[in-house]
């Protein structure tokens, strides 16, 4: 019988990553840079990941499968280029993730809070912060 495969997070945030380049977007992961000298674009999408979960396949099964939720911020300068964000994350989580080794299903979008507008950065941004639940097995 084969050894369980043992599912890992970092393979699944690299997907959704490469998801929403491909969808033309500059992405982050876990925060925008704040080194001296960074100058943010006028749009561009934050991911938020959690370490996810091992789930059993079956009752007696081994924690083969995986979920986890990762939250999207979609930033822009003006609530224009925030939405259009969204709706690029929107599209490029559509179809099923590319997990090497693993089956996944297609992102959920769980929705998120209201458009909001962050005063506290020079210059304000909008956000809208959008969380999707991520699943797969093992191929």
């Amino acid at each position: 019988m084969p050894a369980p495969v043992t599912p890992e997070v970092l393979p699944h945030i690299d997907a959704v990553q490469a998801a929403l380049q491909a969808a033309g977007l500059t992405v982050y992961v876990g925060g925008a840079p704040v080194t001296t000298g960074w100058k943010a674009p006028d749009k561009y999408a934050v991911l938020y990941p959690e370490p996810g979960t091992a789930v059993r396949e079956s009752l007696a099964g081994d924690r083969s499968d995986f979920e986890t939720t990762m939250t999207v911020t979609c930033v822009g300068s003006d609530w224009v280029r925030a939405l259009w964000v969204a709706d690029r994350v929107r599209k490029a989580l559509t179809a099923p993730l590319v997990v090497e080794g693993r089956s996944c299903q297609r992102p959920e979008d769980r929705g998120g809070p209201p458009l909001a507008r962050d005063d506290d950065v020079t210059p304000p941004v909008y956000f809208l912060p959008v969380q999707y639940w991520i699943g797969s097995t093992p191929a």
